[in-house]
């Protein structure tokens, strides 16, 4: 579509009905987010926040979105969503209300705010679909920007893909790197950290990533030019348009009113981005936002009436509803006022009606429940005194979640605890099935339930035939060499990664080994790093990402806590990211550097394995198990250990570490010592001082801080 001249009578035809559906999804869209902030503020949802002002630069967008490609967005890309067929107006607001149905709500299940949206990557059984035959997007979270870094390594992922000759056969993961990877992101949230560090990293990579900035004028109520270099996010990265000379970005800067334009602008750069395989920027200016940033509050506090007077003049829909009426090509004409009103009138009744299948849908379920919790209680109600006002409560409660009623149950049960009637033990059973569904609903999928899961990885300890000593870091790089030679998937990438082979050398020569796009060197950007190994393992993949030091896991922490720790979890499973972490250090010998900030890593990566090895041996053990497994991790290594002698297994790549098994070293019954990675090789000496002291010590390695004894049985 460009909105030229057309030559036949099919293709004006063609023409006029795809504009014409185009208004119809804009009308549907923007009725969507009206109806949706109505339904928050009479109670029925808890919070909106919708894509109004957007529609018409997200129409242009999808119409270049392909099978195989993948998007990485934030909160207001429903229109999108809905034009690439992903999204339809009852899924919308089955998310408004938090339907825990999967099948209902396919993006999360209720476990996210309405507007983050995803596509399903996984089969029941957690092998991968067929991503080429579908339109994907990455799951969405709420932090600003933080879609940003996973966005690196999924356009990073086309990349390998196409220039790794050994991944062309892996058709239903790519097809030869001719993805896209589609970002988008409000103006405000350029100014985060992570938009910088993946456009900077992006265009050092050259990778075909297409970045669109909806630009509103306002972060909330902070306006643009408190905001935004030169008042102008595009005139800010001006320095990083491509020359003739020098690699970089292809910029584009567009009206988000002006469908022609938004239509042209969008054709030429996709096409650039993905025939030439560099990173495109298309900044889309005067975006309205009629209803303000959210159902928080009013956009008329901080929005001069000038302001307002024209963002109704200038709003998207207003727009193309005056562009269509007035379009006249040598006498073609598309549709008039009275049509175009129509279709808005037929949009709000689609909408409303959807709303109200959705909503009943979702109330049905809770109100069966309560029917149900009730029956049980005024049963109980014959026998039992005290408990007539909660029947009470429950009864007059309009439009009840399941706390109301779970609640009471609890309070039921804990008011009549001592009795053993049929009909408290009916109470009882029933309780017990609501926690176990509950259970599914709002806690599983944390971790990986399939049979792929990390816990689920048969122990093989590593065999040795002789004695061969050698540093540990070789160890470790063997047992990398053999895990590469095996799986093309695998990829490695950090600082000095790749032509020094790491600074502790246990990736020597791997770059020499297996090429430049398979162990990577990578700039000081950790939070990109291992956004970078979201993206890959996102599109199946299996990267290592390296973070050179413990201390520097600081710098990617919320990218690690908020995104890799949750996918699984905020995807109800149906998507995944297997992405190992490695680092080194907890050596305790400074403060900031190579030091152990340990108790807030595990308190924030709930869904990411840690795994502590005393050694390089141990190390390789996890890896080998991870590698095997598809669930995300991450491995501190001993920093004490690179040129510490061990032996040479002899099953490089096939012994593998289970997880969750503590290890006992030392037996001893005056003093119990649990340490685990550098610090327990210290341990270790001192044990056998105080041996010499006559203290005999009972040692043990944790091995793995999540899980941490799973079994709890190794130690008496």
């Amino acid at each position: 579509m460009s909105g030229v001249e057309t030559t036949s009578t099919k293709d004006v035809q063609a023409y006029i009905d795809e504009i014409l559906e185009d208004f119809k999804l804009v009308c549907l869209s923007r009725e969507a987010s009206l109806l949706g902030r109505k339904e928050v503020l009479t109670g029925k949802a808890k919070f909106g926040i919708f894509g109004d002002g957007k529609e018409l630069a997200q129409i242009a967008m999808a119409k270049n979105f392909k099978n195989g490609d993948w998007r990485s967005g934030y909160y207001r890309d429903q229109t999108f969503m809905m034009a690439i067929g992903q999204l339809t107006v009852k899924q919308y607001f089955a998310g408004l209300y938090a339907h825990t149905d999967i099948e209902k709500e396919p993006f999360s299940a209720g476990r996210q705010m309405n507007g983050h949206f995803s596509t399903h990557s996984l089969n029941e059984d957690g092998s991968w679909k067929d991503l080429c035959a579908q339109k994907n997007s990455s799951s969405d979270i709420s932090p600003t920007a933080g879609q940003m870094p996973r966005l690196l390594g999924l356009a990073l992922a086309s990349k390998l893909f196409k220039h790794n000759e050994e991944l062309h056969s892996y058709r239903h993961l790519s097809n030869e790197g001719n993805e896209v990877a589609f970002g988008t992101i409000g103006d405000a949230a350029t100014s985060e950290g992570p938009f910088w560090e993946t456009i900077n990293a992006a265009a050092v990579l050259q990778v075909p990533m297409a970045m669109s900035v909806w630009d509103d004028g306002y972060g909330i109520s902070v306006s643009r030019k408190d905001q935004t270099a030169k008042d102008d996010i595009s005139k800010a990265l001006a320095g990083l348009q491509r020359t003739d000379e020098e690699p970089g970005y292809e910029m584009f800067k567009v009206k988000g009113w002006d469908y022609p334009a938004l239509i042209r602008t969008y054709q030429k750069a996709i096409d650039v981005c993905r025939s030439e395989q560099v990173p495109v920027l298309v900044h889309v200016t005067e975006v309205t936002q009629p209803q303000g940033h959210s159902t928080s509050g009013s956009h008329e506090r901080y929005k001069s009436q000038e302001r307002l007077n024209w963002e109704g003049e200038y709003d998207c829909v207003q727009q193309f509803k005056t562009w269509i009426s007035e379009y006249d090509n040598y006498g073609t004409r598309i549709a008039t006022i009275d049509e175009l009103n129509e279709i808005q009138s037929q949009a709000k009744k689609e909408v409303r009606a959807a709303q109200k299948e959705a909503w009943k849908e979702f109330s049905q379920v809770l109100t069966d429940e309560r029917a149900e919790a009730l029956a049980l209680i005024t049963a109980m109600s014959q026998s039992h005194r005290g408990i007539e006002s909660t029947i009470e409560t429950l009864t007059k409660t309009i439009d009840p979640i399941r706390k109301d009623f779970i609640s009471a149950v609890r309070r039921v049960l804990q008011t009549t605890a001592g009795n053993d009637s049929p009909e408290r033990q009916a109470l009882q059973s029933w309780y017990a099935n609501q926690v176990e569904l509950n259970t599914n609903r709002y806690s599983s999928h944390l971790w990986s339930e399939t049979d792929n899961s990390a816990l689920r990885i048969d122990e093989v300890p590593a065999e040795y035939d002789e004695e061969n000593e050698v540093d540990g870091r070789l160890v470790l790089r063997d047992n990398f060499k053999v895990q590469f030679e095996n799986n093309p998937l695998i990829v490695t990438f950090g600082e000095d990664t790749g032509k020094i082979g790491g600074v502790n050398q246990s990736m020597e020569n791997m770059q020499e080994w297996f090429g430049t796009h398979r162990v990577m060197d990578a700039g000081i950007r950790e939070a990109t790093i291992a956004g970078q190994g979201i993206g890959l393992a996102l599109r199946g993949m299996r990267p290592i990402a390296e973070i050179q030091y413990l201390d520097y896991l600081l710098y990617c922490l919320q990218v690690m806590s908020d995104d890799l720790a949750t996918v699984r979890y905020r995807t109800m499973g149906t998507q995944k990211a297997p992405l190992i972490v490695r680092t080194r250090g907890h050596r305790l010998e400074g403060v900031w550097h190579s030091g152990s900030p340990m108790g807030a890593i595990i308190n924030a990566v709930r869904g990411i394995y840690v795994c502590v090895p005393r050694n390089m041996t141990k190390a390789a053990g996890f890896y080998n198990t991870l590698l095997k497994s598809d669930d995300p991790a991450l491995v501190i290594e001993p920093l004490n250990g690179y040129r510490t002698k061990e032996l040479m297994p002899t099953n490089l790549g096939e012994f593998c570490e289970p997880l969750g098994k503590v290890e006992k070293t030392r037996e001893g019954d005056d003093l119990t010592i649990i340490s685990y990675g550098s610090t327990f090789n210290l341990c270790t000496v001192a044990a056998e001082r105080l041996a010499e002291s006559g203290i005999e010590v009972d040692l043990i390695d944790a091995q793995t801080l999540l899980p941490f004894d799973i079994n709890k049985d190794t130690v008496k």
